[in-house]
């Protein structure tokens, strides 16, 4: 029997997580510490959240069969990345509470609705067209202009599924390319700096937001996060006014995360939006009061939730790839804790690990 979407589950309660990457890992081991167990539900053998974790199965997002199982052997169902297929979410849901809800994460999963929504409320975005048609694409460069991006609406992460176009004749190499008739085009920033939020709303839509920090990306991949950030007190406010009207919009319970450009005048664009931990907000492990993953656990448990106040400045190193071959230079530094994904295998562009550096 489903439970009521507003119970609060106390600790001794099963959290059941789709997917089992660094961000389960780590959400896994903060839900440990308030007395939670966890289940992993997740395609990979031996994934960083199972090595941590109460219990894992292991199959297909769309074996319906494993997951019904796997819902009825849970208290209350999360996730902790996008990419999974909207009729296994409705499956589960008709059997346990999600948190964040599936409506949340179909958005999320869409960057046209994605930036559809935020419009609606009033969040300004970059122009954008959504294309599904090579005549669409042909109609849209000539509004949007040049330089603009050619992404594909689902699926896409770290720089994957977009093709930046300089000249109106590279849309046909980029329409071949991308293979889709789910696009969206938009028309390239010229941004001053990256920054992100997270906001935590609770289930009496309390919300709190967390420092905004600035990021620093390489090859489409998050790089480096400072907190705080190098911007005026305006733009802080107008980013925490943005995610905290997305949080209430959404009737969020969880985190958002939420990733603006801050343009040359000091205002705002949004950019992207996840429904979750975010590799953005890895800097509150030890530069904030509550942690993003803790904090995650407190509002979808329905518990209260923690401060968000920073308690000392932090610089987060995402470790990619031979990065994490740095590892014995930051354990000789008394300033830097040290997270790792176990991952055994180092390939180029995935992430092992962080290191936050402190002060």
């Amino acid at each position: 029997m489903k439970n009521n979407s507003l119970d609060v589950f106390p600790p001794g309660s099963i959290i059941g997580i789709m997917g089992g990457g660094q961000l389960g890992r780590m959400t896994a081991l903060a839900a440990a510490n308030l007395g939670y167990r966890c289940h992993i539900y997740t395609e990979e053998t031996d994934s960083p959240a199972a090595q941590v974790s109460a219990t894992t199965t292991v199959a297909s997002y769309k074996d319906h069969d494993a997951l019904t199982q796997f819902a009825k052997s849970v208290d209350l169902i999360t996730y902790e990345f996008e990419n999974i297929p909207m009729s296994s979410i409705t499956l589960l849901n008709n059997i346990r509470s999600i948190r964040p809800s599936p409506s949340i994460l179909e958005i999320s999963q869409h960057r046209g609705k994605e930036k559809e929504f935020a419009v609606q409320h009033g969040v300004n975005v970059a122009p954008y067209k959504i294309i599904e048609k090579i005549s669409d694409l042909e109609s849209a460069i000539k509004t949007i202009g040049t330089p603009s991006v050619l992404k594909t609406c689902r699926f896409g992460y770290d720089g994957k599924g977009q093709i930046v176009i300089n000249e109106p004749e590279e849309i046909y190499s980029a329409w071949n390319q991308l293979s889709s008739d789910d696009l969206v085009l938009e028309q390239f920033v010229a941004f001053e700096k990256e920054i992100s939020i997270v906001i935590a709303r609770d289930t009496n839509h309390k919300t709190k937001a967390y420092q905004t920090a600035e990021n620093n990306h390489v090859d489409h991949i998050l790089d480096t996060t400072r907190v705080p950030a190098d911007i005026t007190d305006k733009t802080a406010s107008m980013a925490a006014d943005i995610g905290l009207k997305l949080a209430e919009s959404l009737d969020l319970i969880g985190l958002l995360a939420v990733e603006m450009f801050v343009m040359g005048d000091g205002t705002v664009v949004m950019n992207e939006i996840a429904p979750r931990p975010h590799n953005s907000g890895h800097w509150t492990q030890d530069g904030a009061q509550t942690s993003q993953f803790e904090q995650f656990v407190r509002a979808i448990t329905g518990q209260a939730l923690g401060e968000t106040k920073m308690i000392r400045p932090v610089k987060m190193q995402n470790l990619i790839g031979d990065a994490v071959n740095q590892l014995p230079s930051f354990f000789k530094n008394p300033n830097a804790k040290i997270h790792l994904y176990g991952k055994h295998e180092i390939r180029p562009g995935r992430k092992m690990g962080h290191v936050n550096i402190l002060g």
